[in-house]
């Protein structure tokens, strides 16, 4: 077995384990600190609304321009009035995004560039967005995002219960602002590919939350028939025993997305896979880190402050304090740094070990044989 697997087991059978929910005033902390920041940057730089929200036209040169990016942007900003957005692509075109404009006016900026750029205008080829149909996609946008939000809630408060629900959503609104407080940061274009990435990585935030849900529920029944554990303490351990499978289902699914980041986008140039593969990127990370440091901890927190929680709490001290106080008491078991009640061991045998009686057959004889 691989020291991975082994530690999973470790972890899966509570041998090992970090105590999360013990230091959550730490991830809670780490959180608001990110969401601030990219509440700032929102505010501060705001989004960058593709064309297809805000309408305009775009202008796709033939291959292997020899014209800078800079050169082409400051083409389109002259010829427009507006400003323009110019990536270059993989095999050597530009495009040359330019928002506000309608159909009488993308012809002379056609003409224009093909002037200036010294190509023929017949081989630039413009696409036009009308401002109605990109408000009309913007309003599709958040109504879809809507509707996926109000149907994850009422599933998991049917599926779990309203606590579970009401922890999974913070950790989606959560995950929503970092990933748009980044956009807003670094600049990229919001487009439908966007929204499908922002809808995307919320399934896969959802399906990690779940998980670990899921083994929550099952280690807490009939836990107030116990005084061996607290609630938090069995968060803990769901968090603990699911760890190693969240962090590996992260991995595999942010590697081909780096991918097309850093290499579809960056390397080769080709600009409309950024608009999808950031938002993954960030999102599936933000996603992991929000269903175990954020709403399995908030889940104990809400359940804490039931009266049937804090009484088992009382109770579980109670019984530790007696363990403590009596007799000794066999080597308890550390999980997350914390001691939780001792497993149940058979007293130590003190003296000689008893041996078995010897058979008398056999005695007396040279050879000790049977005859």
């Amino acid at each position: 077995m691989s020291k991975l697997g082994t530690l999973g087991a470790r972890l899966h059978h509570g041998e090992i384990g970090y105590d999360f929910v013990k230091n959550r005033k730490i991830w809670y902390g780490i959180s608001i600190l990110i969401t601030i920041t990219a509440i700032l940057g929102l505010a501060v730089r705001g989004l960058h609304m593709g064309i297809e929200f805000q309408g305009g036209a775009v202008f796709t040169t033939p291959k292997n321009m020899s014209v800078s990016v800079a050169t082409a942007e400051e083409y389109a900003e002259d010829a427009s009035g507006h400003d323009a957005i110019v990536q270059k692509l993989g095999d050597g075109s530009l495009r040359i995004q330019v928002a506000g404009i309608d159909t009488k006016t993308s012809d002379g900026i056609k003409d224009q560039l093909a002037q200036d750029l010294k190509v023929d205008g017949e081989r630039i080829n413009a696409e036009l967005v009308g401002p109605s149909w990109g408000e009309q996609i913007a309003n599709k946008a958040w109504q879809g995002l809507g509707i996926f939000m109000f149907l994850v809630v009422i599933y998991l408060a049917i599926a779990f219960e309203w606590r579970m629900a009401l922890a999974a959503f913070v950790a989606l609104i959560h995950d929503i602002t970092i990933t748009v407080g980044i956009y807003a940061l670094v600049g990229f274009e919001v487009t439908p590919g966007t929204v499908i990435g922002l809808l995307t990585i919320l399934g896969y935030s959802l399906y990690d939350t779940v998980v670990v849900f899921d083994s929550l529920k099952e280690q807490t029944k009939d836990i107030t028939k116990q005084t061996r554990w607290t609630y938090s303490e069995i968060a803990n351990r769901s968090i603990n025993s699911t760890l190693v499978r969240s962090i590996n289902t992260t991995v595999v699914a942010l590697l081909p997305v780096a991918g097309l980041l850093f290499i579809g986008g960056g390397v080769l140039g080709a600009g409309m896979l950024n608009d999808i593969s950031l938002s993954l990127f960030v999102g599936l990370a933000a996603g992991a880190y929000s269903s175990i440091f954020i709403a399995t901890p908030l889940v104990a927190d809400l359940k804490e402050l039931e009266p049937g929680m804090k009484s088992l709490r009382k109770r579980v001290m109670a019984k530790r304090a007696q363990g403590d106080t009596g007799e000794a008491q066999p080597t308890p078991v550390t999980v997350g740094g914390d001691q939780d009640e001792p497993e149940d061991a058979a007293p130590a045998v003190v003296g000689p070990r008893s041996q078995p009686a010897s058979r008398a057959r056999g005695r007396g004889r040279p050879s000790g044989k049977r005859r």
